[in-house]
């Protein structure tokens, strides 16, 4: 687990610093805040544990985004995260909100649209 640890650090540095020069900083919500919320969600999306505590992160970072710029700001900090090579299931990422009881408006996937995102 020490090893997925290491390279989530590495990936939330290289998030912060492209929201730092493309104005996502801006966003009350950062992508800093977005791993701290789904932190306890990376052993169930590796495939190395259970859900455990992961629904309240998911739900806490759902009730947090109110603003079309937070939710567009999460979109984006997720597509990079699932777009990562850190060995997500992007099956189980993209599940997460409908299995912890939540409905977003997009699709968590390296593919989404962030922009379309309201």
């Amino acid at each position: 687990m020490s090893g997925i640890t290491m390279k989530l650090k590495c990936m939330v540095l290289v998030v912060l610093v492209m929201a730092a020069f493309t104005g996502e900083s801006e966003a009350a919500i950062g992508c800093g805040t977005v791993v701290s919320y789904l932190q306890p969600c990376l052993p169930y999306v590796t495939d190395k544990g259970p859900l455990g505590g992961c629904c309240g992160g998911v739900k806490g970072l759902y009730f947090s985004a109110k603003t079309t710029q937070d939710r567009q700001s999460v979109c984006n900090c997720l597509k990079t995260l699932v777009g990562s090579n850190i060995g997500i299931n992007l099956g189980k990422a993209a599940g997460l909100p409908a299995l912890c009881g939540v409905s977003i408006p997009y699709k968590i996937s390296p593919s989404t649209d962030c922009s379309k995102v309201t």
